[in-house]
């Protein structure tokens, strides 16, 4: 098994740790971090494990074993599929102040023999506990974050070399830089100042052209835009949660989206005032219109574009941490279906009750799933005074 360098490794641990949990500050002392990680990341995890501990942070750990998640998916029955232990669960979010995930698949098709109903079935009753995360997200009590460790399986997949896997995820997160929180902090006061112009622009809605795509999109009452908060690494997106009921139109998403270990391709969707009517997939159709029949799951919770002058992630990755953030030649834009984030509101996020974040059309449900076009596109915002103003052209904004 291909482990990177030792250095490598502990620079990855201080750009986690001491940058990209606690949005961009890293963690304090006397911090509770859980660290979550999958089996083939433990090299990375001992380092991460070891960086809290120096910096005086609190660790528990957990580690995420395949075997075992295929063996429940083969075993067991529809109770055991939706048992949600809920006071542990309640118990260890009261506890932590930051979340950071390891992800490390060792086969991208883990569940690919799997019934689509048995993966949603098991999904199902996580609500509370996406509900109690945003509880306490919303009152700047808990951070998170994730980042990958390359492994044969996704480099395979990605149609690289392990070595040249891991070379992306060195560039992507400048882990050979002597300063990479410097470098990081730097990128990330460029793409704040990107933020900064947009959120000054009257905007009511955007308008996107591109392959098979012709979509509008409502802003929404008190939105901005968000990106540079540390929440995923590496991240050179510029996002916002719309008002889901203003969707309107068709989008073709043209890169492969890897979803509860099997891969979906060639995805349109089709919006109706903000509810998708068709969805449609060359590869997996089925998975697709499952993932969508859950509560509020055919709405949208985010739109984001990532500039290519930004983002140095130049290959296709086989997983969405990267190729959310994909840069090439044209950049990309990305839609989630399902949950929206709280953080787009303008207003006081603390006090926001629940008829307040409906009444604004903000989305809410268990599934948070970003799909990805990288083809060659336009998005002009139209202002609330009718005119238009082009902010995104194939690949780069032009604002």
């Amino acid at each position: 098994m291909y482990v990177p360098p030792q250095q490598i490794l502990e620079n990855y641990a201080k750009v986690m740790v001491d940058f990209a949990l606690g949005k961009g500050k890293g963690i304090k002392k006397g911090d509770v971090v859980y660290l979550v990680y999958d089996l083939e990341a433990k090299p990375l995890a001992l380092s991460v494990f070891k960086r809290i501990l120096e910096v005086g942070g609190h660790p528990i750990v957990k580690s995420a074993d395949e075997d075992f998640e295929r063996e429940m998916f083969n075993t067991a029955s529809d109770d055991q599929l939706k048992f949600f232990p809920k006071k542990y669960s309640k118990s260890l979010i009261d506890t932590i102040d930051h979340r950071l995930y390891l992800i490390a698949p060792t086969d991208p098709f883990l569940l690919k023999n799997v019934d689509p109903k048995k993966i949603i079935l098991a999904n199902s009753n996580k609500q509370a506990l996406r509900k109690w995360l945003f509880e306490k997200e919303d009152k700047g009590k808990l951070t998170w974050s994730l980042c990958l460790y390359g492994t044969e399986g996704m480099a395979k997949e990605a149609g690289l070399t392990i070595e040249d896997f891991w070379q992306e995820i060195i560039n992507a997160c400048y882990l050979d830089h002597l300063d990479p929180l410097n470098t990081w902090r730097k990128t990330f006061d460029d793409i704040s100042n990107l933020i900064k112009r947009i959120n000054k622009l009257p905007i009511k809605k955007f308008h996107m052209i591109s392959k098979d795509t012709d979509l509008f999109i409502s802003y929404g009452e008190k939105r901005q835009f968000l990106g540079g908060r540390g929440a995923n690494i590496p991240s050179f997106e510029v996002f916002t949660s719309p008002d889901w009921r203003g969707i309107n139109g068709k989008i073709y998403f043209n890169f492969p989206l890897y979803r509860y270990g099997n891969i979906i391709k060639d995805i349109h969707l089709e919006f109706k005032n903000g509810v998708v009517v068709k969805a449609r997939a060359n590869k997996n159709e089925g998975l697709l219109k499952e993932m969508i029949k859950q509560k509020n799951a055919d709405k949208i919770g985010e739109f984001s574009l990532t500039d290519k002058k930004y983002s140095k992630i130049g290959k296709f990755m086989a997983n969405t941490l990267y190729d959310e953030n994909f840069g090439g030649d044209f950049g990309n834009s990305h839609l989630a279906v399902g949950t929206s984030y709280h953080e787009a509101y303008t207003g006081n996020v603390r006090k926001a009750t629940e008829k307040d974040w409906e009444r604004l059309g903000f989305n809410e449900s268990i599934e948070h799933c970003d799909i990805i076009n990288t083809n060659p596109k336009t998005v002009t915002a139209i202002l609330n005074d009718g005119s238009e103003i082009l902010v995104y052209k194939n690949g780069s904004f032009v604002i």
